[in-house]
C-alpha cells in the first residue's frame, strides 16, 4: 500500500511516499480502506519537532489519526462491524496509527459507523476534534440547558464542533474569533461572538464552562465552573487529553444524524500534498477542519 512517511521537520521533502505492506486486522481489530484522513494541529505540530514526534523517537514517523472509510476486513472476535460498513475513527491515538495511508488497523471499538448521508471526506475530519469537544463538553462539564459556554478558537477544527454540541444541549455560547469569522459563528449557533484582538476575556460576562483550545487568561467563570484546557497544563482548571471513544462517536454520529452538527472542510487536499496541508494547518488561519482525500487512489 501507499503511505507518507514523514523523514525530516522541516523542507518541501519531509514527507516521502513509501510502498508499505498492507496490514493484517489483530484480533478484535478491523482493517479500513481509507477513503479521507482529517488534518489537526497535533500533526503539523508534530511534522515541526513537537511532543508527539519525541513521544515516538522519530522521524521516521506515520502521522495520521483522523480516518473514514470502509471496512476490509475483521480480525477474531470483532461483533458490531463488518465488511464494506462505513466507518470514522481514531485509532490508537496518541500511538500511532499511520491514516496518511491506504489502509489502516485498529481497535474496532475505536470506530464507529458513518452516519447515514454524511460525506466520507466529513466524517474524516471529526474524530479527533469532535471527541474533543464532546469529552469536554459532555465528559467533563456535563453541560445542559441554560449554561453558559465561552469556546475559544471558536471557528477552527475544535471550536466549531463544540459550539455545535453545546447548542445542541441548550447552553448560550459566546465563541471567540477574529471579527472576519463573526458570520461564521453565527451559523454555528453562537450566540456572542467575541473578537479576541480587540476585546479583553475579562470584560465578558461569567460563564459556567470554558473550552479553552489557546491558553487564555482572565476569562470569569460562576461559582462552581469549569476552565478546560486543550491547549496545554494549567493549574486552575481541568486538562485534557483526547481518547479513543466508540461511545463518544456514536454521540457524534448521532448528533450529525438529527441535524445538529456538521463539520466544516476548509480544504481538501490530494493524497501527495501532505506538504501543503500542514503549512496550510500552521498559519491558524483555517475555519474548521483541513482533509487529505485518498478517494483517487487505486489498488
Amino acid at each position: 500500500m501507499r503511505a507518507m512517511v514523514l523523514h525530516a521537520f522541516d523542507g518541501p521533502d519531509r514527507f516521502r511516499e513509501e510502498q508499505l505492506d498492507r496490514p493484517s486486522p489483530a484480533p478484535t481489530e478491523i482493517l479500513v480502506r481509507v477513503a479521507a484522513a482529517g488534518l489537526n494541529p497535533v500533526e503539523w505540530n508534530a511534522s515541526a519537532g513537537g511532543w508527539i514526534a519525541a513521544l515516538h523517537n522519530g522521524p521516521p514517523l506515520r502521522l495520521g489519526w483522523d480516518v473514514a472509510g470502509h471496512v476490509a476486513d475483521v480480525g477474531y472476535g470483532v461483533t458490531h462491524l463488518k465488511p464494506g460498513d462505513a466507518v470514522f475513527g481514531m485509532p490508537r491515538f496518541p500511538h500511532p496509527a499511520g491514516s496518511y495511508a491506504e489502509y489502516v488497523t485498529g481497535p474496532s471499538r475505536h470506530f464507529a459507523r458513518v452516519p447515514a448521508g454524511m460525506p466520507l471526506v466529513e466524517a474524516a475530519g471529526l474524530p479527533l476534534a469532535g471527541l474533543t469537544a464532546w469529552q469536554a463538553l459532555v465528559d467533563v462539564a456535563a453541560v445542559s440547558a441554560g449554561q453558559r459556554v465561552l469556546v475559544t478558537a471558536a471557528a477552527g477544527g475544535v471550536g466549531h464542533l463544540a459550539v455545535q454540541i453545546a447548542k445542541a444541549r441548550g447552553a448560550f455560547v459566546v465563541g471567540t474569533a477574529r471579527a472576519e469569522n463573526h458570520g461564521f459563528l453565527r451559523t454555528l449557533g453562537v450566540d456572542h461572538p467575541v473578537d479576541y484582538t480587540t476585546t479583553d476575556l475579562s470584560t465578558v460576562d461569567p460563564v459556567d464552562i470554558v473550552v479553552d483550545l489557546v491558553s487564555s487568561s482572565g476569562i470569569r467563570l460562576r461559582e462552581g465552573g469549569v476552565h478546560i484546557s486543550v491547549a496545554g497544563p494549567r493549574e486552575d482548571g481541568v486538562e485534557l487529553l483526547v481518547e479513543p471513544d466508540v461511545t463518544g462517536l456514536r454521540g457524534l454520529a448521532d448528533l450529525v444524524g438529527r441535524g445538529l452538527l456538521r463539520v466544516h472542510v476548509d480544504e481538501v487536499f490530494p493524497f501527495d500534498k501532505v506538504v501543503e496541508a500542514h503549512d496550510r494547518g500552521r498559519t491558524g488561519r483555517t475555519r474548521g477542519k483541513l482533509v487529505l482525500s485518498l478517494a483517487t487512489i487505486s489498488d
